[in-house]
Order: C-alpha cells, then sequence, then structure tokens
C-alpha cells in the first residue's frame, strides 16, 4: 500500500536573501487546494504570517489581504530581505499516508538536501524549525539533538539550532504564545 501512495516533491525553491542570518524551515507546504498563495506558509489558517505581522509590524493582519483572501507577498518578501529571513522546508518529498497537511500522517521520502542549501547563505547564524518533525529532521541531518522548545543545540561552525512551535492552528498555542518563541529568536 506504501508504494501506492503519490510521492510529491516540494513545490516552492528555497527563498534566500542575500544577507540572511536566520533559516526557518518547517516541514512540507499543504494541498496546492488549501493555499491563499504560491509562497511558503500559504495556508490562511496557519499563523506563521499573521504572527510575522504582529512580531514585525505590531499588526497581526500586516501581511494578510483580507479584501482578496491571501497574503501581501511582496510586503512579506521585503520583510524577509530587510530582516534576512530565509525560508525552506526540511522535506523534498514526500507522502501524505493520510491525504492532509499533519506531520503526523506525513512521510519524509527525501530531505531537503541542507548541506547545498547552506552553502547559499554563508553569513548564515541560525536555523530554526517549525515543528517537532522539522526539528527531527534536522537533528537527523546535522547529527545534533531535537533541542527543547524555544531553546537551541550548537552544530557544525557554531551555527544555532532553534526549535519552535509549530505555527499551525492545530497546535494549542495561542499566537501571542507562539510570536514570544519567536521573538527571543529573532533578538538573538
Amino acid at each position: 500500500m506504501e508504494n501506492e501512495i503519490k510521492i510529491e516533491e516540494h513545490p516552492f525553491e528555497a527563498y534566500v536573501p542575500r544577507q540572511a542570518r536566520v533559516l526557518i524551515m518547517g516541514t512540507f507546504p499543504p494541498q496546492e487546494k488549501r493555499w491563499a498563495m504560491r509562497f511558503y506558509y500559504p495556508n490562511r489558517t496557519n499563523d506563521f504570517w499573521p504572527m510575522m505581522g504582529e512580531i514585525f509590524f505590531n499588526d497581526r493582519e500586516a501581511l494578510i489581504d483580507r479584501e482578496h483572501k491571501t497574503f501581501r507577498l511582496e510586503k512579506i518578501k521585503e520583510l524577509l530581505e530587510r530582516e534576512g529571513i530565509a525560508l525552506s522546508d526540511t522535506g523534498y518529498q514526500v507522502r501524505r499516508l493520510k491525504n492532509n497537511a499533519s506531520d503526523k500522517f506525513l512521510e519524509i521520502v527525501e530531505p531537503v538536501n541542507l548541506e547545498a542549501l547552506l552553502a547559499r547563505m554563508p553569513r548564515l547564524e541560525s536555523i530554526a524549525t517549525t515543528g517537532e518533525k522539522a526539528a527531527q529532521v534536522i537533528a537527523a541531518l546535522t547529527g545534533t539533538e531535537v533541542p527543547k522548545m524555544g531553546d537551541y543545540v550548537t552544530g557544525h561552525n557554531g551555527l544555532k539550532i532553534w526549535r519552535m512551535p509549530s505555527t499551525s492552528r492545530a497546535y494549542p498555542l495561542p499566537l501571542q504564545e507562539k510570536a514570544a518563541y519567536y521573538r527571543r529568536l529573532f533578538a538573538d
């Protein structure tokens, strides 16, 4: 049965600003039918972009285009460039075992080529994973331990590897509390 489940390849290229200092890595995008845009964290019900609006603009609506039921992609990219935040996911090829976006039912067939990705970011100081499964994949790829929530371990060349809470609404933590974890990352 496992072989009958379609293998999906990641639909987006990694987003790497010129001066990337932080790389945020989730697991894999939801199914395309859930997308509000063709970019990372495309699901309108995910807390990532409202959280980033809260952190950087003191306004959880700053990166949301309510009228068109999407996100303000140009403003998002301006923020990422200004703050040196790169985006990628830990899964390059996956199988959805339950035909949904839950990490619990996501099999990583092939992880991201982390070495090649990191080579594109000479100023990188930190990797931050958004959720437990992404943290486990990065720990396996870097030979490090999975850090406690909101904390980091030090990897090769002094790179800090953080574990942040999932920004999925399925993760039972209010947006303000999720934002507090991410603020600590960005302050560091």
